[in-house]
């Protein structure tokens, strides 16, 4: 059954499409670089080696925090390597640093480390994250005298990676990955969250914490209705945080609120993400990828409901649409004035957003040997850059 509310959302995709936001004619697929239209940045249809894709972001903070990245093409550093298609989604905090750090350089080391073990693996995918980190905690002490803020700013990092039949996962942070599966003999389309989420709202999250940190029973604290660790963060993994991991960061001229009271021995929170690998079927139709600006307003099932019933061209930006009319609606104003608002101010309302929607064809990922189309595409635009 469809709720009054799903239908409200989706019913534009069940009449002939028209869409207000801007001309799609003029946008299917032929753009390699994506377009900017005000607080939007979006990539409505492209190809990568398994299928289809798209992109969009929409920025709420006065620097776009959130970073994204689509890599179709050699997952290692030599040809004769394997071929696949990369997803990246940075959510970055306390500034764009890290995710904007992450965008260039994870991708890069998995390359890297798959080259050397001669496979793409798990352990790979961890490797990269460490080394990721490991790099942007170095810059951080590099430029710890002349921009101490560099310390409290992170990002949480969701990547996923479908590779000769196989699709691996991992995430760091709350970002959050669903996949859309046809079930048999219903042929409805159900969703399959496949990353697990890294925030101390989650009573598994606070446990875990409480058992890699006996001796304070300070590391979780109910602050604002929200449970952070140390009072300060929501999420107990991600790339960056330096301030939480190394306690000479911790220290003057980091601002107030980012400082603790007493120095640490270990790292409060950590880098490694959980992973997840498993063989695709021809059942399994696409993965939405999103910050969670995005599940914040939208659950998992109706973000397939709304993917499954509605044209590929353009998704990614009907999902995020979705969402900004949910944080309308909670706010009780029209959705028209809410596109109004400017950057800075938007972030009362909702989250940076960023999703990308990858549709899976069967018949390319049943041949792994296949050599399609080579893509490096970015979310978004990077820096001080408005969009």
């Amino acid at each position: 059954m469809v709720t009054t509310r799903l239908r409200k959302i989706v019913s534009p995709c069940w009449k002939p499409y028209v869409e207000d936001d801007g001309d799609y004619s003029r946008n299917r697929g032929g753009d390699p670089s994506g377009r900017v239209e005000g607080l939007l940045w979006y990539k409505d249809l492209g190809h990568h080696v398994n299928g289809e894709f798209s992109m969009a972001v929409v920025q709420a903070n006065n620097k776009l925090e959130d970073q994204s990245q689509l890599e179709s093409g050699p997952m290692s550093s030599i040809e004769s390597g394997p071929h696949g298609t990369f997803v990246g989604i940075y959510d970055g905090h306390a500034g764009p640093e890290a995710s904007i750090f992450i965008s260039n350089q994870l991708f890069q080391n998995i390359k890297k480390f798959t080259s050397e073990s001669q496979e793409l693996s798990a352990d790979v995918i961890k490797r990269a994250y460490l080394a990721t980190e490991d790099e942007f905690l170095s810059l951080v002490k590099k430029q710890w005298d002349s921009k101490p803020q560099i310390a409290s700013v992170g990002s949480c990092c969701l990547v996923g990676i479908v590779c000769s039949g196989m699709l691996y996962i991992a995430n760091a942070g709350d970002s959050r990955v669903v996949l859309g599966r046809r079930e048999k003999p219903e042929k409805e389309v159900k969703a399959m969250q496949l990353s697990a989420e890294h925030n101390a709202n989650q009573e598994s999250v606070r446990q875990e914490l409480h058992s890699l940190h006996p001796d304070d029973p300070q590391i979780v604290v109910l602050k604002q209705k929200a449970w952070r660790v140390k009072g300060i963060i929501q999420v107990s993994r991600s790339i960056g945080d330096a301030y939480l991991k190394k306690t000479e960061f911790n220290r003057e001229p980091l601002l107030p609120k980012f400082r603790l009271s007493e120095p640490f021995q270990k790292p409060i929170i950590v880098a490694e993400p959980s992973t997840l690998v498993q063989k695709l079927h021809p059942e399994d139709q696409f993965l939405i990828f999103a910050s969670d600006g995005l599940w914040e307003h939208l659950n998992n099932q109706e973000a397939v409901n709304i993917v499954n019933s509605c044209p590929r061209n353009g998704i990614a930006r009907k999902l995020v649409k979705a969402a900004l009319k949910e944080a309308a609606k909670k706010r009780e104003m029209r959705y028209s004035d809410l596109k109004k608002i400017d950057r800075g101010v938007r972030r009362h309302f909702h989250d940076d957003i960023t999703v990308i929607v990858l549709f899976l064809d069967s018949n390319l990922i049943s041949h792994s040997s296949f050599r399609g189309p080579i893509l490096s595409i970015k979310g978004g635009i990077s820096g001080d850059a408005n969009i």
